[in-house]
């Protein structure tokens, strides 16, 4: 059985991991170090990156995530800031996407939005909320553009690693879902 970590420190934790048990796959909310040696897969969900940022360096998660490169990760909106390398006017967190990341570069809350989003790799369009989402305003060659809105990259995969600025937490599609759990099985079936 695959076990899926959701980081559990702010955010859609619990739609989250709802959809990952509706896929079959076991779940763990992630509080503590410990809980990364149960896990196969771990995602950031949204929420307020800086927050998020302060909260692991309270409970010591930010080192052992930023140095593990084993550990498949999926980011959600705030999740997509956590992983990249650059965040334009910000610190970056875990530093595993190389891509520069703006911040809240749909608008506000009240500029919230709802679009059915072509995804490469996914057969029919995700659905996809974005609430003050951040873009990717630029990529190295070596990371994989997964989809855009209005030319502006909002899902991208690089390696173990995919993110995007929406949250299909907050749908009933389990594609996105579907999509990091197909890929964290088929890194466990090249370590075996």
């Amino acid at each position: 059985m695959t076990t899926i970590g959701v980081l559990g420190m702010q955010g859609a934790i619990r739609e989250h991991v709802r959809m990952l048990e509706a896929l079959g796959a076991d779940t763990l909310v992630v509080r503590s170090i410990d809980d990364l040696a149960h896990i196969d897969g771990l995602v950031l969900p949204g929420g307020e990156s800086t927050a998020m940022r302060r909260l692991l360096d309270r409970y010591g998660l930010l080192e052992p995530l930023r140095t593990n490169t084993e550990l498949p990760m999926f980011g959600t909106c705030a999740g997509l800031i956590l992983l990249a390398t650059e965040v334009e006017g910000y610190d970056a967190h875990l530093r595993k996407i190389p891509m520069t990341v703006k911040r809240n570069a749909f608008g506000r809350q009240v500029d919230s939005f709802e679009v059915e989003l072509p995804v490469k790799g996914i057969e029919a369009p995700v659905e996809a909320v974005f609430i003050r989402a951040p873009q990717v305003a630029a990529v190295e060659p070596i990371v994989e553009v997964l989809a855009e809105v209005e030319e502006a990259i909002v899902a991208v995969r690089y390696d173990k690693y995919v993110a995007c600025s929406f949250h299909p937490e907050l749908t009933e599609d389990l594609s996105m879902h579907r999509y990091f759990l197909d890929l964290v099985e088929a890194k466990k079936h090249q370590l075996t």
